[in-house]
């Protein structure tokens, strides 16, 4: 689905961020400006601005170039105390070279986040904290994000993602973190060398968030956060990620609750399709299989330059650190007992697909066919004819392209968050701590042709929607929805529960989610119009359910 990827990039790529700091009262602006942090590594300043501590670049994993392929391990100590001032380098990933030129001007014409920020390197492993107390014995709840951009791009540094404003009007401690991604995480290489240090080369990149983690449980009190309050959130593949972790004994007890966001994991590439990726990887070098060992010391840049050859990257079922598929055949019993909240926007492709294809905006019903074929591993045995059928009987009022774009986005992307929804939901699970919601916020950008698209969610959530014009517009209503759901994420964390919040008056009693009524939360473009819906979207859940799931990438 090479447009979603592209369509994404883009995005990401096209738009800046503008709003001032919150003024804050004299006595508060005069704390030190320089906080000094003990990690269990050694001693970290950061800096104090608008009432909350900041450390960037963090590190909490040693530089994975020396140990390519190999899980991760801490970092050396230090003896100084060490500037973290700044974000750390991005992962090694296609699509460009050091700092990305900073802020790009707003666009009134397109819908898209800012530019990320940092050059790339193998010494990536590195997160960043926001938290309003240090050594105050607070014991916060622990807010930690995984990017998006699948497997494959994609980084913490990215100014959408900043924590200020949730760790100072929430009073908790935010985490976001960098990690390996593409072949440098997820190249699995088991059955191609014997070296036993490469036997889970195919999901360290899982094991660097697993260390990250670890890392929070030992460190994350000096910053005045609760290790035993930790709440794992990401959008699109952080939200896959969120779902592997789900099922890896590595990471049990690290975390204790859980919100994805427009992001699933049911199955995990097999064995014998990673391995077949990685050869794909070894020809386009010109290496045989048995010099797979030159991968090891290659340059980053040459072994960069040919990572789109291996296709689709992600978690392999490896029967080691990921020894079973994240949600299929049921729910993992690992994480039963951990609430969690599965979350999708209404108009998932409007962005991830036709945000590389504008011609997508101007379908005739007699092209429309055709054009859903770029689908077609989602359709099963289903005619595309038929789903359009289905789809114009269902709402008649739409255009060719309001149905190309709701049918891709029910059997591409929303499918899988309803799996698991419905998995967790299941006997003999059946766990009365899962909540979905569905995000109907229409953004204003661009006469409104990308509706509720794919990564709607995420200046909400943080409560940074005045720092997305570029992606909200400046209407009061998006201010207004985002303390709504940042305010229910901080209860979410705190508790386990979304109603617990007594502030929170804008958010309805949210119900669990269950197979009788099927209870969704749809946050609105008002906060007062955010209500719940039963089966908000029965006619295609049940026309989807017809047809076998298929993982994207697998």
């Amino acid at each position: 689905m090479k447009n979603s990827f592209n369509g994404r990039r883009r995005f990401l790529q096209g738009t800046a961020l503008c709003a001032a700091a919150a003024l804050l009262p004299r006595q508060v602006l005069a704390a030190d400006s320089t906080p000094v942090a003990t990690t269990s590594k050694g001693r970290v300043s950061g800096a104090f601005a608008n009432g909350v501590n900041v450390f960037k670049g963090i590190p909490y994993g040693a530089d994975t170039a020396a140990r390519r392929f190999q899980p991760p391990v801490p970092p050396p100590a230090w003896k100084s105390i060490r500037a973290c001032n700044e974000f750390g380098p991005r992962a090694p990933q296609p699509g460009g070279h050091g700092v990305m030129g900073g802020p790009a001007t707003i666009s009134k014409k397109g819908y898209y986040l800012p530019p990320e920020l940092g050059g790339m390197s193998e010494d990536c492993l590195h997160l960043n904290v926001w938290t309003a107390g240090l050594r105050d014995h607070r014991k916060r709840p622990v807010l930690f994000y995984i990017h998006g951009g699948a497997y494959s791009s994609g980084s913490a540094n990215n100014v959408l993602y900043d924590g200020e404003r949730l760790a100072r009007s929430g009073d908790a401690v935010v985490v976001t973190i960098n990690h390996r991604l593409n072949i440098f995480g997820y190249l699995y290489l088991a059955q191609l060398s014997a070296a036993p240090e490469l036997a889970d080369a195919g999901n360290v990149g899982m094991l660097d968030i697993i260390l990250a983690l670890q890392w929070v449980r030992d460190n994350i009190a000096e910053f005045g956060g609760d290790p035993q309050r930790v709440l794992i959130f990401g959008q699109s593949g952080g939200g896959a990620k969120c779902a592997t972790l789900m099922g890896m004994p590595a990471a049990h007890g690290l975390f204790h609750r859980v919100v994805s966001m427009s992001g699933q994991q049911i199955t995990a590439a097999r064995p014998e399709s990673a391995t077949a990726r990685a050869e794909a990887l070894l020809r386009a070098l010109e290496l045989t299989p048995a010099r797979v060992d030159e991968l090891r010391t290659m340059p980053m840049e040459k072994l960069v330059a040919a990572s789109r050859s291996a296709g689709y990257m992600g978690p392999v079922k490896d029967g080691r650190s990921v020894p079973r598929d994240p949600f299929d055949p049921d729910a993992p019993p690992l994480s039963a007992h951990i609430p969690m909240i599965l979350g999708n926007t209404h108009d998932e492709t409007r962005l991830l697909i036709g945000g590389g294809d504008p011609s997508l905006f101007a379908l005739t019903w007699e092209s429309l066919p055709a054009k859903l074929e770029v689908v077609r591993p989602f359709l099963g045995e289903l005619k595309t004819a038929d789903v359009v059928a289905k789809y114009r009987a269902m709402y008649p009022e739409y255009s060719a392209s309001d149905v190309f774009f709701a049918a891709t986005t029910a059997f591409r992307s929303w499918r899988g968050e309803l799996i698991e929804a419905e998995r967790r939901a299941a006997p003999p699970m059946a766990a009365a701590h899962t909540w979905a919601y569905q995000m109907d916020w229409r953004s204003p950008v661009d006469g409104g042709r990308y509706g509720a698209p794919h990564t709607m969610d995420i200046p909400f959530l943080f409560d940074n929607t005045a720092l997305a014009a570029g992606m909200c517009g400046d209407d009061a209503t998006a201010l207004a929805l985002s303390h709504t759901m940042s305010n229910m994420l901080v209860a979410f964390a705190q508790t386990g529960d979304p109603n617990s919040n007594a502030r929170n008056r804008n958010l309805p009693q949210w119900p669990v989610y269950d197979l009788k009524n099927r209870a969704t939360m749809l946050f609105d473009n008002h906060a007062e119009k955010t209500h719940v819906a039963d089966d908000p979207r029965g006619a295609e859940r049940r026309l989807v359910e017809t047809v076998p799931y298929t993982q994207p990438g697998t």
